[in-house]
């Protein structure tokens, strides 16, 4: 499994998998709205390209299925019960595709009937660390797929004062530094909040080429401001559109 808790092993290059096609909206003129965990509201969207943003940002392959979740969890008129349903269906897609982001080697084994199976297994030595409190909505899909998994926990808000983002509380496994990490956060508006996390992380001896991001909803600024500061990190996302859904965590925790 890929979320077993011992050390991490040393990731094979030859590994790494292709760069997933970016999709991107054809209004790139529409200013973000900043999520509600975002230090900075007065951020406004400049042209992004693909090439721009490189092999860094990845998202899933887009179909019919994805297309309505993200229909339904943007529509005003969703129910909670409809919007709750519909984005941990969504977050278990895009948690699904960060562990296949992770480094694996083959192996062999031996079925029932004696015949010997070509394979694959995962390196151990993962974890994941959410942001309080929207990343939080992601954490039982991780763990529906490792269920053993460690997840730690990052708290970020704006100063009053500065309107800086300001780092609360942090709590990682004592040994995050030698593990890959899924930082979890489900809405990228101006990536201050994620890029503050990733300097947290940092500050621990994570190394960012070990981060990935899991996201569902990101802007082309946030994407393009987290891949400026951290070129080594990677962004899992299932969308990239100059409008983020900021209602996300408010209405996925019915305190809209």
């Amino acid at each position: 499994m890929p979320c077993h808790n011992q050390g991490l092993n040393t990731v094979n290059s030859g590994q790494e998998h292709s760069m997933k096609q970016v999709r991107f909206a054809n209004s790139s003129t529409v200013p973000a709205v900043p999520d509600s965990g975002d230090a900075s509201s007065d951020a406004t969207i400049e042209p992004v390209s693909q090439e721009n943003l490189g092999p860094q940002l990845k998202l899933l392959p887009l179909n019919d299925q994805i297309r309505e979740l993200q229909t339904i969890i943007r529509d005003k008129t969703t129910s909670r019960g409809d919007f709750v349903f519909c984005a941990d269906r969504l977050i278990r897609l895009v948690v699904e595709e960060g562990l296949n982001q992770l480094p694996y080697s083959e192996c062999t084994v031996t079925t029932p009937t004696g015949y010997k199976y070509e394979g694959v297994k995962f390196e151990r030595g993962n974890c994941g660390v959410s942001i309080m409190r929207s990343g939080e909505a992601m954490e039982q899909g991780l763990r529906d797929c490792c269920r053993s998994i460690r997840i730690g926990k990052i708290l970020i808000q704006s100063d009053e004062e500065t309107q800086k983002a300001k780092v609360y509380y942090a709590k990682f496994p004592p040994d995050v530094y030698r593990r890959k990490v899924l930082l979890m956060y489900p809405i990228l508006s101006t990536g201050n909040t994620v890029i503050e996390a990733v300097r947290v992380l940092i500050e621990h001896r994570v190394q960012p080429r070990h981060i990935i991001l899991l996201s569902l909803f990101s802007t082309p600024h946030g994407a393009k401001s987290i891949i400026q500061e951290f070129p080594d990190i990677t962004i899992l996302t299932t969308e990239v559109h100059p409008v983020a859904p900021t209602h996300f965590g408010q209405r996925y925790f019915g305190t809209d």
